[in-house]
């Protein structure tokens, strides 16, 4: 079992050959930016004790967007004018961890697996320098200036290589000092420059889906690859209902809406916030609010309620999932849903982390029956649909 590993991930190029008017690791795959599940796999991995991104300098504010509410994540780093310079500040920022090892990956391969990771971690303790890579199938061609063929390699023998590189962390900091000394920070990737070095590289089994998004198409192919691989559909729903009380407002789906009497309840009473929590975590199976935000404790007396919605949303990203659809349905007399219903949705899609088009917010009357119609409280009823890989178990 080896000491500490930790990973850069180098996030800090322009990337702007994937269309789009930002940089390709925050542009949205299936519907979260493709940095997310990159980040998710590493700190969802149970050897990986540290992950330190590296971003362009400009790119803080949309980082920290793509990034919230992911745990044990490392402040970001800024990077230099080349990858080279990148990684190196990533591994300067690393040294207060002291990490036995360290991988390198980019942040515009989303798709790499958990046993990847796990690979290159036993690479890097037993080769100190090592690489994962896939076999070529075509026949490979090398052509001269004229566009001409002048010879055909052997396959056999050839590799495409791909990211976590892994290393030894005090061998990579030394090769990148020599390197720097030497004036030299033009390598493409960490492999490029052990050779230079003259450090052996071990080559281990890479994935044929890790691959890196560069261009429009590979975006466009990556979307059907992220999808097929949600292929677990699932759908919760959710039930709250909280009784008017003193005050001049209610919280419904996150906004405070003017009306003559308050809501007693858990934390603020939000119907709509809570009948959504546990529609996600009934999707997951995870219980439901009171499990996780039990009303007997009292440090969520009066607490809002999207820090209830933001932890459900979480579990499903933690999972490695997303949420595909977020549609309720609040009942009562008064106040009226209507003129907020798009601020409502607004929240709700902001707190989630999902488009507002992938939020509905309905409203409904009892026709003066029950003690909805009554006016003594409130209803809210919600569904929610989310996407998970499958799983064999």
């Amino acid at each position: 079992m080896p000491g500490k590993v930790a990973a850069v991930i180098v996030a800090a190029g322009r990337g702007y050959r994937a269309g789009g008017d930002m940089p390709k690791q925050y542009r949205e795959l299936a519907g979260e930016p493709v940095i997310r599940p990159t980040l998710a796999a590493f700190l969802n991995h149970p050897q990986i004790s540290a992950v330190q991104p590296v971003i362009h300098p400009d790119d803080e504010p949309i980082f920290l967007k793509a990034t919230a509410g992911l745990e044990r994540l490392m402040a970001p780093v800024p990077g230099g004018a080349t990858r080279q310079a990148s990684v190196r500040a990533g591994l300067d920022a690393l040294r207060a961890t002291a990490p036995e090892l360290v991988l390198i990956h980019d942040a515009a391969r989303p798709f790499l697996s958990g046993d990847l990771i796990t690979r290159a971690i036993a690479a890097a303790k037993a080769h100190g320098a090592a690489v994962p890579a896939v076999a070529i199938t075509d026949t490979v061609k090398k052509v001269d200036e004229r566009g001409m063929v002048s010879e055909t390699l052997d396959r056999a023998r050839l590799r495409t290589v791909q990211t976590p590189q892994a290393f030894a962390y005090d061998v990579i900091v030394e090769l990148h000092s020599r390197a720097a000394a030497a004036g030299r920070d033009d390598f493409t990737d960490d492999a490029a420059l052990a050779e230079w070095a003259g450090h052996p590289v071990n080559v281990f089994a890479g994935e044929s889906t890790n691959v890196k998004l560069t261009t429009n198409d590979d975006f466009e192919r990556a979307e059907a690859l992220r999808m097929a691989a949600l292929g677990d559909v699932r759908t919760g729903s959710g039930f709250d209902v909280h009784a008017f009380g003193d005050g001049d407002h209610v919280m419904l789906a996150g906004v405070r809406v003017p009306h003559t009497r308050g809501v007693t309840g858990h934390s603020d009473a939000d119907v709509a916030l809570h009948a959504l929590v546990d529609a996600i975590l009934g999707a997951l199976a995870e219980g439901d609010i009171g499990v996780h935000f039990p009303p007997s404790d009292p440090q969520w007396r009066g607490a809002s309620s999207d820090r209830f919605l933001a932890f459900a949303c979480e579990r499903v990203r933690a999972r490695s999932g997303m949420i595909a659809h977020l549609d309720v349905t609040i009942v009562c007399e008064a106040p009226r849903v209507g003129p907020h219903r798009d601020a409502m949705r607004a929240r709700i899609a902001a707190i989630a982390g999902v488009p507002i088009d992938r939020v509905a917010i309905k409203a409904t009357t009892s026709e003066k029956m029950g003690f909805t119609g009554r006016a003594e409280g409130l209803v809210a009823m919600a569904t929610a649909t989310v996407r998970l890989p499958w799983s064999r178990a």
